[in-house]
């Protein structure tokens, strides 16, 4: 055999063995594509498809075009959704950020046991969105509550912190405050890799240390802020577990800890409108998508990128 016929011979066969490589890491991977398509990308366009139907899960749809959508715009009750929503959004996001930054830089200045002042900051993070801590959560702020107690003992009287409806929407927003352990770990990551030597320099002619944390730190940092805003804003937006437990469900008292996704959920497993969820659900999204964008757009403004 010549060298040339060899050199063919070990093309071919390596060829091959990439062949038999690729089918094997396709099998490998198709429960993960099979989950893609039939539990995500069927269902997404299965519920726009459902958007422009009357659906009650018993009958079969029937188109009714634009309609549902045209419903938003007149459903007040739905529009007290999106003010409450967007309340929570707005208030408890900036204040969650504003805790995960503070406590990061505290945790930044090397202290004694920081693996687990780290790891007991981020836990709240895995357990706020479960029921169990949205039960414990009305057990604190009940009538008989934690909180009550704590004020009564200083003598102050307490009241139903979540079955007031000018103060319900408040403990929902604590709730999410406290849960800042994510992004905590995340700016921590990003205090870790601005270099020293700024400091340094900034010391040395004089800089004080609030004078290094506007000019130096938030700059630097501004790549990571910018990430967890938009991240923190997305998972604010679908937040249902806390409002549907505290509430029974009903998104009281007097709808207000009536999220848009409870009212949604209403609308789709209490009433069975499903076209008119399904319509609700795409709406969400684009609320979403505007405020992303919106974010991306301002971000040239006040993001900082070294290169």
């Amino acid at each position: 055999m010549s060298a040339l016929d060899e050199l063919r011979h070990l093309r071919h066969g390596g060829v091959q063995v990439r062949k038999r490589d690729n089918r094997v890491a396709f099998w490998f991977l198709a429960p993960w594509f099979a989950g893609l398509v039939f539990i995500t990308i069927g269902p997404v366009l299965a519920s726009f498809g459902l958007g422009f139907t009357k659906y009650n899960l018993i009958q079969p749809p029937k188109f009714i075009g634009l309609d549902n959508f045209a419903r938003i715009l007149s459903d007040e009750r739905l529009h007290n959704a999106l003010g409450v929503t967007f309340t929570y959004v707005l208030v408890s996001v900036p204040l969650q950020l504003a805790c995960a930054l503070g406590v990061a830089l505290l945790l930044d200045r090397g202290l004694r046991g920081l693996a687990f002042y780290r790891s007991a900051f981020y836990l709240p993070s895995l357990l706020g969105s479960s029921v169990a801590i949205a039960v414990l959560w009305t057990q604190v702020f009940g009538t008989d509550g934690l909180v009550n107690r704590v004020l009564g003992f200083f003598g102050v009287e307490g009241r139903g912190w979540i079955s007031d409806p000018d103060t319900a929407l408040s403990t929902l927003i604590v709730l999410n405050v406290w849960t800042f352990g994510s992004p905590m770990i995340i700016f921590l990551a990003g205090l870790r890799q601005i270099p020293a030597v700024y400091y340094e320099a900034a010391s040395i002619d004089g800089a004080s240390r609030w004078s290094q944390f506007w000019r130096i730190t938030l700059p630097l940092l501004s790549p990571i802020l910018f990430f967890n805003l938009v991240l923190q804003i997305i998972h604010a937006f679908q937040s249902f577990t806390q409002a549907f437990v505290v509430s029974g469900g009903t998104g009281g008292p007097s709808d207000s800890t009536m999220f848009y996704t409870l009212y949604l959920y209403q609308q789709g497993f209490s009433r069975f409108d499903m076209g008119y969820a399904s319509a609700l659900a795409w709406f969400l999204l684009l609320i979403i998508a505007a405020f992303t964008a919106i974010n991306f757009w301002a971000a040239k403004y006040w993001v900082f990128y070294e290169d």
